[in-house]
Formats: C-alpha cells, sequence, structure tokens
C-alpha cells in the first residue's frame, strides 16, 4: 500500500513528467535533426503581449505545481507517520536553520559549478540540447517570477523526491541505496527532454542529495542548494543571455 501510495503521487506530478520526457525524448531522437541543434526552453511566457494575464498563469503554475508537495506532507502525516512532526522529521523546520543555509550554499557550488562544466561538455559532444533557461516577456515582474519559479522546483522536487519517497520506501522496506538510486533515476528522467547530458547530469544530483538526506535527515539544505542553482540558471541566463555567446 505504501509503494502504491508514492506511485500515485508520482503520477499527479514528477512520475507523469518523467513519462512525458521520454516521449519528448523519442520525438526528439526521431526528428532527423541532431540533438545539439535542438532547443528546450523553460520558463516560457503562456500569452505574449498581454503581461498582466501572462502574470496570472505564471503565478498559478507555480501555485498549483507546488501542490503535490504538500500532499506528501499530508499523507506522510495521516498514514503510517514517521513520529514527531512531519515537517520535523523531514528536517523542514528548525532549529538549525542558519546551519542548513550554510550547508545549501554549500551543496549548490558543489553542484553547480561542475554541473555548468558538464552542461557545456555535453553539448559540445552533441548530447544535450541548448536549454533557454527563461523566456519570458519584458516586464517589471520577470525577476520575482522566476525566483518563485526556482524556489518552486525546489520545494516540489526535494520534498517529494527526497524527503517523500526516501521516507516511504523505507517505511515499505526498502533497502536506503535501492530508494536512493530509484529516487534519482526518476530525477534524472523528467529531465530527460533536455538530452543525455541533463539525465545523467541529475542522476548524479539525485544520488547525492539521496546520500545527504539519509546522512542529516533534513530537507531544507537540499531546498536551499536546489533554489540557489535555480535562481543563478533562470535569472543568470535572463540577465547575460542577450550578451553571451555560448549560453
Amino acid at each position: 500500500m505504501l509503494v502504491a501510495e508514492t506511485v500515485l503521487v508520482l503520477a499527479l506530478c514528477l512520475g507523469q513528467s518523467a513519462w512525458y520526457s521520454i516521449l519528448r525524448m523519442i520525438e526528439r531522437m526521431t526528428r532527423g535533426v541532431p540533438l545539439s541543434q535542438q532547443s528546450s526552453a523553460l520558463n516560457t511566457s503562456v500569452t505574449p503581449g498581454r503581461p498582466w494575464l501572462d502574470l496570472l498563469y505564471q503565478l498559478s503554475g507555480i501555485g498549483f505545481a507546488v501542490v503535490p508537495a504538500g500532499l506528501a506532507l499530508y499523507l506522510l502525516a495521516h498514514i503510517d507517520p514517521p513520529g514527531s512532526g512531519v515537517r520535523r522529521r523531514l528536517g523542514l523546520v528548525g532549529p538549525g536553520w542558519g546551519h542548513d543555509a550554510g550547508a545549501g550554499v554549500v551543496i549548490a557550488a558543489l553542484i553547480g559549478i561542475p554541473g555548468l562544466g558538464w552542461y557545456l561538455g555535453a553539448r559540445a559532444v552533441g548530447l544535450n540540447t541548448t536549454v533557454a533557461a527563461a523566456n519570458l516577456q519584458s516586464a517589471w515582474w520577470v525577476i520575482p517570477v522566476l525566483i518563485l519559479s526556482a524556489v518552486m522546483n525546489a520545494v516540489l522536487e526535494e520534498v517529494v523526491m527526497v524527503g517523500y519517497l526516501l521516507t516511504r520506501w523505507a517505511q515499505a522496506g526498502w533497502r536506503t541505496l535501492t530508494a536512493v538510486l530509484v529516487s534519482a533515476l526518476i530525477r534524472g528522467t523528467y529531465h530527460l527532454y533536455q538530452g543525455w547530458g541533463g539525465f545523467a547530469g541529475n542522476i548524479v544530483m539525485g544520488v547525492i542529495f539521496g546520500w545527504i538526506f539519509t546522512r542529516t535527515r533534513r530537507v531544507l539544505p537540499l531546498v536551499i542548494a536546489h533554489t540557489i542553482l535555480d535562481v543563478v540558471s533562470f535569472v543568470g541566463y535572463t540577465l547575460l543571455a542577450p550578451h553571451v555567446s555560448w549560453l
């Protein structure tokens, strides 16, 4: 029952994204155009030329996308709960916020700097698309929305893929290594639309994040690290893409 529950949660969010990424990759590989000549657009405008309506679309998408993380916490708290409060058990609340923030910055640096090199290398050898990380129309709210999108991605992915899945699968009797590897594989798969480089890089990230959680039992440093990585990617791309050719 616990494993079935995780399948249903994944089918509502990141597992569904993984399946569509597989289909997207099939389409890319059969397009007749080299992968390195294709692009992947993130954070795109829904109603170009109508900034206020586009803002409402963006905020609605962010709000609804984070709901599965809340569902995961609710299920952990009400079905075979881990005890001592689910948020405290997963390390989503204090004490230790200062340590969590520092750890998040360090993790982001250790993942982000090699990750940029990995992306550029994978693209250079034809294993990845060009990822356009932010494609919103010009408006005053672009940077705040990109930051909110980064926070949403971090909360959704780390709460569901790490805190929830590793806790549930442990309760279901899975070995820690198995749980971490399966979670990392799913993480890589829902990034497969970017190419094989994004797939492999995110598997490595998932293994590292899963290992950290099994040692610390705290999700918050991972949320902070993921937020930093996405803020740098989204906002950095918006500010630098018009001026830096290799992006």
